[in-house]
């Protein structure tokens, strides 16, 4: 089982190259970051996690330039969205950022992609929240093509485009790896169409055996191989997390808080001491 570590990283934390030399410098095998564009200060959208929305969600930086910053900071750290929403970015333009993390990384980029929870922030993208899962999948499907083709084009009802050129190609083919992200019916469904991994939070350790076995009983019933999963807010109880691996997770990834480096590292320090005992 690799480990690896999220980071929202903003304005007032420490700079994502910093973090990444530390967090490969213990034996990481990946970093996350999260993306939010914004945040509309009139908003309806419950917070998943409960009680006030946290400023560093929009505070945060552009996940792209701050992976890219990692990425050259670092040797063979994985770097990766964890997520990047899909339905408030333009598929083309995104193609672009994906492939060029990944050229400039040597192939070490993780796209973690999700539809999002915030309807007023998708909005504002001219997103509708009810078609969200069948505009992601499109995209994904466009961008894999135009990862992959020499001269893509794609027909679909939100993505649309005649044949075109766009170069670099992602080192990793016939694309990086789609990490998907949620627990509910519409992202299990999106996970067994299209997901090469499914990256649930972990919230109720009692819960996700279920959930764990639901998604393997339906990869198999769509004759699709074992799905790898990537575990988020990954536990810190060795005993929880040897479990896990028992269970056949890939990955646990752990939480770093949005604060100066200083104290990041007392933290690495205590994740990485934790998953050498497993």
């Amino acid at each position: 089982m690799d480990y690896g570590v999220s980071n929202f990283v903003t304005d007032y934390s420490a700079p994502p190259a910093e973090v990444a030399r530390e967090v490969e410098a213990r034996g990481f095998e990946s970093l996350f970051v999260p993306e939010h564009t914004h945040i509309p200060v009139a908003r309806v959208s419950p917070y998943p996690a409960g009680g006030d929305l946290p400023e560093q969600y929009w505070h945060s930086l552009d996940p792209f330039v701050a992976l890219a910053a990692a990425a050259t900071a670092t040797t063979r750290l994985k770097v990766g969205t964890g997520v990047c929403l899909v339905v408030e970015r333009d598929p083309i333009t995104l193609a672009k950022e994906v492939a060029t993390l990944d050229f400039i990384s040597g192939g070490r980029f993780l796209f973690g992609i999700g539809a999002g929870w915030n309807r007023e922030e998708m909005a504002n993208h001219g997103t509708n929240p009810a078609t969200r899962w069948e505009l992601m999948a499109e995209r994904v499907a466009a961008m894999r093509a135009i990862w992959s083709e020499e001269a893509p084009e794609f027909h679909g009802r939100f993505v649309d485009f005649d044949p075109l050129w766009q170069w670099p190609k992602p080192v990793q083919q016939p694309g990086p790896p789609v990490l998907l992200g949620g627990a509910g019916g519409r992202a299990l469904d999106a996970v067994v169409a299209y997901a090469d991994e499914w990256t649930p939070i972990y919230r109720r350790p009692e819960d996700f055996p279920g959930s764990l076995a639901l998604i393997r009983q339906r990869a198999e019933e769509a004759g699709r191989p074992e799905i790898p999963v990537s575990v988020f807010h990954a536990p810190t109880d060795p005993a929880e997390l040897a479990a896990l691996r028992h269970l056949g997770v890939s990955r646990c990834v752990f939480t770093l808080p949005p604060a100066p480096l200083d104290d990041l590292l007392p933290l690495m320090d205590d994740y990485a001491a934790v998953a050498a005992l497993v």
